[in-house]
């Protein structure tokens, strides 16, 4: 069980602890381009880093490696908060911490890909493209035929690049002109009806009365049991629970 982690000979044992006062006062600093309370802030939240650390101590990974990368993750989290959305920051920086530590992880893996066969998998991917274009079905049978190869090789290619690789990563290269990955995906999320529904859910849950929405983005927004709410907000989890429901309903009701 990994106890303690030692960065250029800091025990991070020794790392300060930042109150919830402290952390959104230190939010609104930095924010503002204060870099002395970004420092603070930083090192104040490394704990956070620390736990994470622990999870992945039977992977054999070198922990001071495992650990900065898990900073980096916390860098990138705190340059892209915004304090607006009324999350804590622990719960926003949870997830782009681990996904720090993990690509570290992956592309420290000694398993690696070959060259020519991404470069095949690349192929592949482009006559799926030039088929589907077609309005017509890009099964692994026409790709390998259009292409001119054994149908195995078609899936072994496509096997082979099935875990996460870069954006960046050149699907296409020629004088000069590459295309990567990234130029040849949309962002489903941010289609018209995924933004018509947030701007929906946008306007119910500004229709709400104070306290019910408040319950709403602690349970659901910062996650905390309907308890933990009661405590907060000064009623009994009866009547939170009561108030969520209602909540939801009536946001159904508005959005439908």
């Amino acid at each position: 069980m990994l106890q303690k982690v030692v960065i250029c000979g800091v025990d991070t044992t020794g790392l300060p602890k930042l109150s919830a006062k402290e952390n959104e006062e230190l939010i609104v600093q930095l924010k503002a381009g204060d870099e002395a309370a970004r420092e603070k802030f930083i090192v104040g939240n490394m704990r956070l880093v620390l736990s994470l650390v622990k999870r992945f101590w039977a992977k054999n990974a070198n922990a001071d490696d495992v650990f900065q990368a898990g900073c980096v993750g916390l860098i990138k989290a705190i340059d892209n908060f915004d304090p607006k959305f009324q999350v804590k920051f622990s719960t926003y920086a949870v997830p782009m911490i681990l996904g720090e530590i993990k690509r570290y992880l992956r592309d420290g893996n000694s398993l690696r890909v070959s060259r020519s066969i991404r470069d095949t998998a690349y192929k592949i991917l482009k006559v799926r493209e030039s088929i589907e274009e077609r309005d017509e079905e890009a099964t692994i049978e026409r790709i390998a035929a259009e292409m001119q190869v054994k149908e195995r090789e078609v899936v072994y290619a496509l096997d082979a690049i099935s875990d996460p690789i870069s954006l960046h990563e050149p699907v296409y290269s020629k004088s000069g002109d590459t295309v990567e990955l990234m130029d040849q995906l949309a962002d489903e999320k941010q289609s018209d009806e995924i933004w018509t529904e947030k701007v929906a859910l946008r306007e119910a849950m500004s229709r709400l009365a104070d306290r019910e929405r408040k319950i709403l983005m602690l349970r659901y927004y910062e996650g905390k049991t309907q308890t933990e709410i009661s405590a907060e907000v000064g009623i009994s989890q009866a009547q939170v629970s009561r108030l969520e429901k209602n909540a939801l309903k009536q946001i159904k009701s508005n959005i439908s």
